[in-house]
């Protein structure tokens, strides 16, 4: 199981953002905290005692899932000014 099921949208919670399952819990306050260096275990002990380990991976790789990230070769440097 990708953990995908580990998530919802729900249009009458937080306007449709995606949240934990069973949670008000969204993705993007458990990548906020990520961002800002905290470990998994910090999160779960300090601000999301609710959450396990599982449904932290399961927002990193929703959001891996629906980022457009583009190839490296595509990117294009730009020319040099003269």
């Amino acid at each position: 199981m990708d953990g995908m099921d580990r998530i919802a949208v729900d249009l009458r919670i937080h306007f449709g953002k995606p949240c934990v399952a069973g949670t008000r819990i969204t993705v993007q306050s458990v990548l906020e905290l990520l961002n800002e260096g905290l470990t998994f275990k910090e999160i779960t002990r300090d601000y999301f005692p609710d959450l396990t380990n599982e449904d932290i991976r399961a927002c990193v790789r929703i959001t891996r899932l629906r980022l457009p990230i583009p190839c490296p070769n595509t990117f294009q440097r730009p020319e040099p000014s003269l």
